[in-house]
């Protein structure tokens, strides 16, 4: 009689395979869609349900992830900036044209560089805390002792989190292209002898208001990526301290992915 225990092929195991990341990426959307509508039930009829979403802790972590953000997005930023008008300025000296380095300067910071870097930085600092706060409340069992108190957990630990991210995300963003474009004007005044005022005239000459809008509806999006993937990972977590650093790690990297894959996808729709 033959076995059933026969291996299976190597295709058909590369086909399961394929199969199963297709389940998990569905089902991560799916958890994703349902924290955002959990997140606009409870902050539109949490009084209703003597459930409201306080005030105290979205401030606590708007501190958490602007605030104390601000020292390493104006360092990071003033580097971003000085790096790109080197580089442009190089770059157009080839073709006389450095002169213009502001239009690419500009543009760069405001579009691109700004929204993109800010909500990295950010993921690796607010969205890893996160995933680790979870993971670690998950395995004491402080969220199921949430549900047991009759606190709804997606009200008390992830609308504070993501309205704060909402908010200081697009104004971290917004420091970030000030800090970028003053670091750029410092080299690009020096190099070319132009004036600093000059300079100015010139970037807001470029820069209209939906470049600026473009930059920061990005970081809206990349806010409520680094949220929910912080939220997903750290609710998943299986094991004890090694799970916890698991899904801390694992947190950052979906992260920075999503708002790479995010960023890809918002400027094809909108430069179509």
């Amino acid at each position: 009689m033959p076995s059933t225990n026969l291996p299976s092929h190597p295709v058909i195991r590369k086909v399961e395979a394929l199969g199963q990341r297709t389940i998990q990426v569905i089902d991560a959307i799916g958890f994703g869609a349902s924290l955002l509508y959990q997140t606009g039930y409870w902050l539109l009829l949490g009084r209703r349900y003597h459930q409201v979403v306080r005030l105290a802790p979205i401030v606590e972590q708007m501190m958490e992830i602007g605030i104390r953000a601000i020292p390493i997005i104006v360092l990071v930023s003033l580097t971003i900036g000085l790096m790109l008008a080197i580089q442009g300025v190089h770059a157009l000296k080839t073709f006389g044209a450095e002169q213009q380095v502001t239009y690419g300067v500009a543009l760069s910071v405001v579009r691109e560089f700004s929204p993109l870097m800010t909500g990295i930085l950010v993921a690796g600092r607010s969205g890893a805390a996160l995933a680790a706060r979870l993971s670690t409340m998950t395995i004491h069992s402080e969220v199921d002792a949430l549900r047991v108190m009759g606190i709804n957990p997606v009200r008390f630990l992830v609308v504070p989190n993501l309205i704060a991210m909402l908010i200081m995300l697009p104004a971290l963003t917004w420091l970030s292209d000030l800090i970028a474009l003053t670091g750029a004007g410092l080299y690009i005044t020096t190099d070319l002898e132009i004036s600093f005022s000059r300079y100015l005239q010139q970037t807001m000459y470029i820069l209209r208001i939906d470049d600026v809008l473009h930059g920061v509806s990005k970081s809206v999006v990349f806010g409520a990526l680094i949220t929910l993937v912080g939220v997903m990972n750290g609710t998943s977590v299986t094991g004890g301290a090694e799970g916890v650093g698991r899904v801390t790690t694992h947190s950052v990297v979906h992260s920075i992915l999503a708002i790479i894959l995010a960023d890809l996808l918002i400027v094809f729709i909108l430069t179509r």
